[in-house]
């Protein structure tokens, strides 16, 4: 692991075409996935999220992406190596496939990572299930993951960890190649200690996850917990919480917050192009009278999104302020999640029920009060909904960051419609940025949402545009490539401090 580097080394930015180093990328999910259809084989492209935001930065560095090979297809066109070069037109990385049977992906994928890991993070505790054999196999496939990783880099190479899903990882890879660079980003919360201690396997999280030189997460906050979670599991460790470094085992892992952004240039640039024809044509087709507000929810069908709190609201709202009835529509936008999880199977069909009975409840001949967007939208589409909306319900009970908050203040920037306004709940990573100048809200309280809900929508024009314009310039300035940079030039100060260190260890033995 790597040496304590100097201070401006960690605070240096590195552009990804400056990136020095091979990069080794390592995901559940992968950038790239092959397919049959209608007798040929099709490519699934990133379309949208850090994936995509990805997948230029590594053709720029000519990496290696290691991922789960989901699709039907993948074997058919990877080499003996198990690898292909993507993007398959013009490829610049290669694209290097882990197999998982079935039964991995349902102990590992569905059971520990979305079982146990997903709700103990957002401080959901009731909702985990500790079997034995999702722990088992969590472990199996991160040494299968670990694995690849040795035969895809060496010494010299920088590996990249993403997320909750890898976290036994590194410390194998470490084991195997001491001199690597290993970084993780961990893109969900980090639970209090109260919380992660009821954790069977909470010391073997913590020994792997600390085999890294490097350790990000989104807030101060989920710093701070993990940093306590460190202090109070090993007695043997030393936390400097002013530094963010831990020294454990004989070495040093630096532990920092890097607040994720959006491509909020291209964001804008899309939502432009969705102009009035296209918004007339979207009231047309979901029956939106042109006299209606809009408010906007946009989710992926997860407990942590606070999606039934947020339909209990706008029932409220309805029922005790019925000035509101046809004069407000709320577009809720759901992707399906996890479905083969019994927990995600109620959650559907109590989101059902909700719209079911708020629409049978206040529904006339012209209006519907909830309108449910199942299928995809292009992100153009879904841009454009963003700019047209006169406000977005962004209300989870639980969220490490929230990117659906910042694609709605993006979709503003380049639209000549009226500003929107961002009712942003204070339990989202993101509120720690926009939340002064967003309507924070509580999840859990219906009424109290129902009253910020009508704030946002009778807010004078001049305060509406006064917080947009500071939301605007928070997104636009701390946007995905001034993450990228700021984590990227961290790693690369530590592969710096690295290269340094073994420079002297060979003088040093030169002379002697």
């Amino acid at each position: 692991m790597s040496p304590e580097p100097t201070e401006s080394a960690l605070l240096a930015d590195t552009p990804v075409d400056a990136f020095e180093s091979s990069l080794v990328l390592v995901s559940n999910r992968q950038p790239y996935r092959h397919r049959h259809e209608d007798g040929e084989i099709a490519v699934d492209r990133p379309v949208g999220g850090l994936t995509a935001g990805l997948d230029p930065v590594m053709q720029q560095i000519d990496g290696t992406w290691i991922a789960w090979g989901d699709g039907d297809a993948d074997a058919e066109v990877t080499d003996e190596n198990d690898c292909v070069r993507v993007p398959p037109d013009d490829p610049g990385y290669t694209l290097r496939r882990v197999w998982l049977s079935d039964d991995a992906v349902d102990e590992y994928y569905y059971g520990y990572s979305n079982q146990v890991l997903w709700p103990l993070c957002h401080d959901l505790v009731g909702k985990t299930n500790f079997e034995d054999r999702f722990w088992s196999r969590y472990r199996e496939v991160n040494e299968q993951f670990a694995d690849a990783v040795v035969q895809q880099a060496d010494g010299e190479s920088v590996v990249w960890f993403q997320d909750y899903h890898l976290a036994l990882a590194p410390s194998h890879v470490r084991e195997a190649l001491p001199e690597t660079t290993l970084f993780q980003f961990w893109h969900i919360p980090w639970p209090t200690w109260d919380t992660f201690r009821v954790c069977p396997q909470r010391r073997e999280l913590l020994d792997g996850l600390l085999a890294n030189d490097l350790i990000g997460f989104h807030t101060e906050r989920y710093v701070e917990n993990f940093l306590d979670c460190v202090d109070a599991c090993f007695e043997s460790a030393t936390v400097d919480a002013d530094s963010g470094e831990v020294r454990y085992d004989g070495e040093t892992t630096l532990v920092r917050a890097f607040p994720l952004g959006v491509d909020a240039e291209r964001i804008g640039r899309l939502a432009e192009e969705r102009d009035e024809a296209f918004w007339e044509s979207f009231r047309d087709k979901y029956d939106i009278p042109e006299e209606s507000r809009v408010a906007v929810g946009v989710d992926r069908l997860d407990y942590t999104k606070g999606i039934p709190e947020r339909l209990d609201a706008l029932e409220h709202l309805f029922e005790t302020r019925p000035e509101w009835r046809e004069r407000l529509t709320y577009v809720q936008k759901s992707t399906e999640s996890r479905s083969d999880i019994p927990e995600y199977q109620r959650l559907q069909a109590e989101v059902d029920e909700r719209i079911d009975r708020i629409n049978d409840r206040f529904a006339t001949e012209t209006w519907q009060p909830v309108v449910r967007i199942d299928e995809r939208l292009t992100n153009p589409e879904l841009y454009g909904l963003y700019a047209h909306s006169d406000l977005a319900l962004v209300t989870p009970v639980r969220d490490g960051m929230n990117l659906v908050a910042k694609e709605y203040v993006a979709a503003q920037a380049d639209n000549d419609t009226d500003d929107g306004v961002l009712v942003l709940s204070r339990m989202t990573g993101a509120h720690g940025e926009l939340g002064d100048t967003a309507v924070t809200i509580e999840p859990y309280d219906a009424h109290e949402l129902a009253d910020q809900i009508e704030e946002a929508l009778t807010m004078p024009d001049h305060e509406r545009e006064r917080r947009m314009d500071a939301l605007k310039e928070s997104v636009l300035e701390n946007d995905l490539d001034t993450w990228l940079a700021s984590l990227l030039g961290t790693v690369q100060g530590l592969r710096r401090a690295t290269d340094q260190q073994n420079e002297d260890r060979d003088r040093q033995e030169t002379k002697s």
